[in-house]
């Protein structure tokens, strides 16, 4: 079981935190709380999942359009002897620096369950990261004058594991948005 205080891990029929000495409620309200969600089915309730923004991904194929164009437009005129064969895939090779970003981005999920945050990144080496809503201590929002302008930020979420890690959803659209469904999240389970 977890402290909902510091978020600890203790042995299920303990009495008090073995790191903060916050002593447990009743029984019956620990396994209310552990098995939150469970009682649906079976299966934890999905709130939100998300990736960080796409704006800057899409700004970077537009610019590539753009590029592979000019590119095009003045091998043409300043190699004829090149040809289009040649000029066109160079100037669709453009294209791959964005398509690299999109691919990263979409390697990237957030979710948030009744019961935990989830942070899933990579394609062949999958690395996927769990953080009970009970060892949450904070959530803000982080953004820079530019971020705000364009409608995204960086959610930020203090952890009460031992090594005071932060969990970070980085670039996400909206993250006042998603910040209050966590906190509401967060009362629910303490009810």
């Amino acid at each position: 079981m977890f402290c909902s205080k510091c978020g600890r891990e203790n042995a299920d029929d303990a009495v008090y935190c073995q790191k903060c000495g916050t002593r447990f409620g009743t029984a019956e309200e620990e396994t209310r709380i552990a098995k939150k969600g469970i009682e649906d089915g079976g299966e934890e309730q999905r709130i939100f999942s998300i990736s960080p923004t796409l704006k800057f991904v899409m700004a970077g194929y537009v610019l590539a359009a753009i590029g592979a164009l000019i590119l095009v437009a003045l091998l043409a005129m300043f190699v004829p002897a090149l040809g289009f064969l040649v000029a066109i895939p160079l100037g669709l090779a453009l294209f791959l620096i964005p398509a690299f970003y999109h691919f990263k981005q979409k390697m990237i999920r957030y979710t948030l369950t009744d019961a935990k945050i989830e942070i899933d990144e990579g394609l062949i080496f999958q690395n996927s990261r769990n953080v009970p809503l009970r060892s949450i201590q904070d959530v803000s929002v982080a953004s820079t004058i530019t971020q705000r302008m364009l409608g995204f930020g960086d959610l930020v979420i203090d952890n009460a594991s031992e090594d005071n890690s932060k969990v970070v959803f980085k670039n996400i659209n909206s993250p006042k948005k998603y910040a209050d469904a966590v906190l509401k999240q967060m009362r629910l389970l303490d009810k």
